[in-house]
């Protein structure tokens, strides 16, 4: 409950949807906190059940007993202080993201050393939990019961038992949802309890848990919705969207690198009104670029921008296809470059094992390039996420240049990692201290951009290369509701000089759509399984955008988002791009519909192997 009104304290400015917020979310938050009280007791009861009278009454015992009790304190305190951390960090209470997170603790846990006073906050803690374990003991010692016999607590227990099994069974985290502030539903939560909802609900089986229509008919909306006038259906079946798209003019075999930035949201650029000057190279890169400025992300992770670049179909529920099984052999974007002769690479500042990355692109048509190929002299610096970026820009320099000495041209998809907590970079390259701020982070990586593409500029490769700069995803998506639009979009330049003219692209487009308009730029004609479109081939009126989290599935075309959600929940908004905020309206049964096909068309896709290539 501290933890709740420290939390409420710190978006109390956000809590404006009438007197009932504050107040239903400490209610429905005490149900929580109940019934996450029964889980975290399990080790006290089963003790208490199983340990006979003659040997409670001992001195060690107790003090075993009092040693357990000392280490719940701890938890307790510990997971309030985490609680606050990621709350900064993604505007939430512990959901699927930390479960991710869980599974790769050295990283994180370097992260969070790096970015905090760690000793220093876990002594505190540990002397604290010691004060209040010491006045547990006095309390507990007032207490003269006699010991139950062994029957008397098997009722108990029994008793005990049939109320956490009901809790396990009907009692799920849907019933925090009381509001239309998404700060209030998250405040209604239980941080422990929350990552243990997520960890059960860490791949959402879609025709289980959303609204659905007949796969049959889901199918006839994609094929429709997907058919452009470039593209031929290669076969009659219903549940197929393998087509041929046929590009009349000569291919052009042109280099192409593709940088991906993490966390580069477009408000961050001066180009989408940025005041702080922090994207000096890219905003004098925008001017010589093809500059898309209506592009949207498709989720909040990593690992969803690296699915929708590579693999380009909307994001499935729960875990990303990055990080799930039997994601090998798929068709993607280095298969395509591949087939056409390209030696297509994915090269990354970081340890490819993180996130599945290595493994998933290893085994989709990509050579996979990491920081361990680079020696120490090699590197200026280097954080827990991976290599200082203009380390990684030297590395990805000298592939490039190895693929283009060989005679081959080269597809090659570069992930920076430095705009990262805790924004740490080497001294000296820009006006801004390392460890300072997310801005500082976000200067160096233009700094380190800007400088790749100088030098790159003076090879010979050059000439013939086409830059595609974009981010993987927003630096935070927290907001009111629950899909702010305005955390999703991002930037997009195409470089290319004496190629692509300079110029503003406005038109409504989703990250999955980069990879056939990369493709439609160099006028390849390939067989597709992409759920992505060529914008420039595109008919105006059909763009459509996707954005998520990993349980609420976001729709936007038009003006309006419709957001698919478990429970079969289907609700249609008129979004505010600016601010985030978004108005339910009555829903519109056609987009719902065409909602509900995309994203059920892919999650079937998936689940049934007709993804490969």
């Amino acid at each position: 409950m501290i933890t709740r009104a420290a939390l409420a304290a710190k978006v109390a400015g956000n809590l404006d949807t009438g007197p009932l917020a504050v107040p239903g979310a400490f209610a429905i938050g005490f149900f929580y906190d109940l019934v996450n009280a029964l889980y975290f007791i399990f080790p006290l009861m089963l003790i208490g059940w199983l340990t006979p009278r003659k040997l409670a009454r001992r001195n060690g015992f107790r003090w075993f007993v009092t040693s357990l009790i000392f280490i719940q304190t701890f938890l307790i305190l510990l997971n309030a202080v985490s609680e606050w951390i990621f709350w900064d960090e993604f505007g939430s209470r512990f959901n699927f993201i930390a479960v991710d997170y869980l599974v790769y603790t050295q990283e994180v846990l370097g992260n969070i050393r790096q970015s905090y006073p760690v000793e220093v906050i876990v002594l505190v803690l540990l002397l604290l939990a010691a004060l209040l374990t010491w006045e547990q003991r006095r309390i507990l010692a007032r207490q003269d019961v006699p010991g139950a016999g062994f029957g008397q607590r098997s009722l108990w227990m029994t008793g005990y038992l049939a109320v956490l099994l009901a809790a396990f069974m009907w009692v799920g985290n849907q019933f925090r949802q009381f509001s239309d502030n998404n700060y209030a539903n998250e405040l209604a939560g239980n941080g422990m309890y929350e990552l243990f909802a997520a960890y059960r609900n860490n791949e959402l089986d879609y025709n289980q848990f959303y609204r659905t229509l007949d796969n049959r008919q889901a199918f006839r909306d994609i094929r429709a919705l997907i058919s452009t006038p470039e593209s031929h259906f290669t076969d009659n079946n219903p549940f197929s969207i393998q087509r041929d798209i046929v590009n009349p003019a000569p291919e052009l075999h042109k280099n192409v690198v593709l940088i991906s930035v993490e966390s580069l949201s477009a408000d961050f650029l001066g180009s989408f009104g940025n005041e702080q000057g922090i994207t000096p190279y890219l905003d004098s890169l925008a001017r010589k670029s093809l500059l898309f400025t209506n592009l949207y992300a498709t989720g909040t992770r990593t690992v969803r921008g690296l699915e929708a670049l590579s693999i380009g179909t909307p994001p499935t529920p729960g875990q990303s296809i990055v990080r799930r099984p039997h994601n090998e052999d798929l068709f993607s974007l280095g298969h395509v470059f591949k087939e056409k002769g390209y030696e297509s690479s994915f090269i990354y500042g970081g340890y490819g094992y993180f996130d599945n990355m290595g493994y998933f692109f290893g085994h989709n048509d990509y050579r996979v390039v990491d920081r361990t190929v680079l020696s120490k002299k090699e590197i200026d610096y280097e954080n827990i996420w991976g290599v200082a970026d203009e380390n990684l820009f030297s590395l990805a320099a000298r592939e490039i240049e190895k693929g283009t000495s060989a005679g081959k041209p080269v597809f090659a998809h570069i992930m920076t990692t430095s705009n990262h907590r805790p924004y740490t970079y080497p001294e000296g390259r820009i006006d801004i201290p390392s460890h300072t701020s997310r801005e500082g982070a976000v200067k160096y990586t233009d700094f380190a951009i800007g400088r790749f593409i100088r030098d790159a500029s003076r090879k010979p490769w050059f000439k013939n290369t086409l830059f595609v700069i974009v981010a993987d995803h927003c630096a935070s998506s927290a907001g009111k509701t629950d899909l702010p639009v305005n955390r999703y979009k991002i930037p997009l330049l195409i470089y290319a000089p004496g190629f692509i003219k300079p110029g503003i692209m406005p038109r409504l487009m989703s990250q999955i759509d980069l990879g056939p308009t990369i493709l439609g730029l160099l006028h390849f004609s390939y067989r597709s399984k992409f759920f992505g479109y060529d914008i420039f081939r595109l008919e105006p009126g059909r763009e459509r955008a996707f954005i998520s989290t990993y349980q609420s599935l976001g729709f936007i075309h038009h003006d309006s988002l419709v957001i698919l959600k478990p429970q079969k929940f289907a609700a249609t908004y008129i979004p505010d791009f600016t601010t985030g905020a978004a108005r339910e309206v009555v829903p519109d049964r056609r987009m719902t519909d065409e909602a509900t096909a995309w994203y059920q068309c892919a999650s079937f896709q998936f689940r049934k192997g007709l993804m490969g290539k």
